[in-house]
């Protein structure tokens, strides 16, 4: 809010609680428009503040433990000492990230509420007062979450650790892990007629004329035409990326380009086609901006693609050939025919990758279609659109299905050394706060006092 800068001021005088007075103009009567409940260092936290808090939890079902009048400022104090230290620390977060970050916030809003019109006569303002109200919020989270886990990036567990753990812990207490299944997939991808690649390409280029001619920017035509929902939005660009991040034929044209006026030629890639601009180097990282545009796929292709399917589960069930055999030399999707068709269950950002899914874990379609088999059962084929935004046709058999049941250490090691690392990870997260609290500046109105925090320190 506009008054927030000479708020804090004012709170870093006294912390009576300090009333912050507004004239209306019509009456002359004076009314009370906010007040600072606690001081965290230099930071003043308002009761607009928790209010804010307060609301926003109500809108997404958010509960709290305890008070919600102790626990909202508590833990809004606490994630000013976050920001803090990640100031100290020099932890950032990308432009690129909190935009992305952004839109699928607003994305969920808009599922939620029904249409971008219903979001905006909800809080009566337009989408860009939306985005740029949800900017600094989204920024410190993610501030705050990488934080985090700058903090605990050395924490690990050993086995004598999962052990020892769960030997100390009631029955009653160990983890129930849900049902988990391995899945086995064999992928056929439709052929796109030549017909609609020149059509692309024809697009494309005319977009590339367009700019080189005066007549409009590459960042309005990213913004309408562009098929990467992650970066249309903000005119095409990426952000600050390295090669290996990129798509390896996009990344070679990327790391190529030495003129931002000058637009690459069409680059086809995993996800479609492009045209690319550069907007700046540093160091082994690019920023660019990109307009990407994807060819239709024919109902007779997918046809086509189906019917093979069949033809080649047909072949299976006969035992002409294994599934394993079929995913390794006949499947086109990648990242599963090299390791006989099974897919790989990516987790805490690559950090963890294993074979089993819960079914809420795999691609809808595929959960569907497995949800039904009995193990070493194949699927019909069907259609589905993969993680790189294309429209593939797939059989799916079901090669293994693991029922909800207590967690053992010998059938879920990986889960249950998760629980220990989660644990660890909240204890040095919770001494590291109680610690801060005892080397910053905190000062709480009398109100609180009688409150039971979480953490320890906060009354001194």
């Amino acid at each position: 809010m506009k008054i927030r800068s000479i708020i804090t001021i004012v709170a870093l005088l006294t912390l009576c609680p300090k009333q912050v007075e507004a004239v209306n103009d019509s009456t002359n009567v004076q009314s009370i428009v906010d007040e600072v409940i606690w001081v965290v260092g230099d930071e003043a936290i308002l009761k607009s503040d928790v209010e804010s808090m307060r609301l926003q939890a109500q809108q997404e079902g958010l509960r709290w433990n305890g008070d919600p009048d102790c626990a909202i400022p508590e833990q809004i104090a606490v994630q000013k000492l976050y920001l803090h230290q990640a100031a100290i620390d020099s932890i950032e977060v990308t432009e690129a990230e909190i935009t992305e970050g952004i839109e699928q916030q607003i994305e969920y809003m808009i599922s939620v509420i029904g249409s971008r019109e219903k979001l905006e006569e909800y809080h009566k303002k337009n989408m860009s007062q939306i985005r740029n109200e949800l900017r600094e919020s989204y920024r410190e989270r993610q501030m705050v979450q990488e934080m985090q886990r700058h903090l605990v990036k050395d924490i690990s567990v050993t086995p004598a650790d999962v052990r020892r753990y769960f030997s100390n812990l009631p029955q009653d207490s160990v983890p129930f892990v849900p049902t988990e299944v391995e899945v086995q997939i064999i992928a056929q991808t439709p052929r796109i007629e030549l017909e609609e690649i020149n059509r692309v390409k024809d697009e494309l280029r005319d977009y590339t004329d367009r700019v080189n001619r005066g007549e409009t920017s590459f960042q309005t035509l990213a913004r309408m035409y562009s098929e990467d929902p992650g970066t249309a939005r903000r005119g095409g660009e990426l952000g600050y990326t390295g090669r290996g991040t990129l798509d390896p034929a996009f990344a070679n044209v990327a790391f190529n380009l030495t003129d931002p006026k000058k637009i690459s030629k069409i680059v086809e890639s995993e996800f479609g086609f492009h045209i690319i601009q550069l907007i700046d180097k540093r160091g082994d990282k690019v920023n660019v901006r990109h307009i990407l545009r994807k060819p239709v796929v024919s109902q007779e292709a997918i046809d086509k693609s189906l019917s093979r399917l069949d033809s080649i589960r047909a072949d299976i069930l006969e035992g002409k050939f294994s599934f394993e055999i079929g995913a390794t030399h006949i499947s086109d999707d990648k990242d599963t025919r090299s390791n006989n068709g099974l897919m790989t269950n990516v987790k805490e950002n690559g950090r963890v990758r294993t074979s089993r899914f819960q079914l809420q874990d795999l691609p809808p379609e595929v959960a569907r279609a497995v949800d039904a088999l009995k193990v070493g059962e194949i699927s019909a084929p069907f259609q589905m659109i993969n993680e790189r935004g294309k429209t593939v046709c797939v059989i799916a058999k079901l090669k293994s299905r693991t029922e909800g049941h207590k967690a053992t250490i010998t059938e879920d090691f990986q889960v249950m050394k998760d629980v220990v690392l989660e644990k660890r990870r909240e204890q040095k997260l919770h001494e590291w706060v109680v610690n801060k609290i005892k080397s910053t500046y905190v000062r709480v109105n009398d109100r609180y006092r009688d409150c039971q925090f979480e953490y320890q320190g906060w009354i001194k």
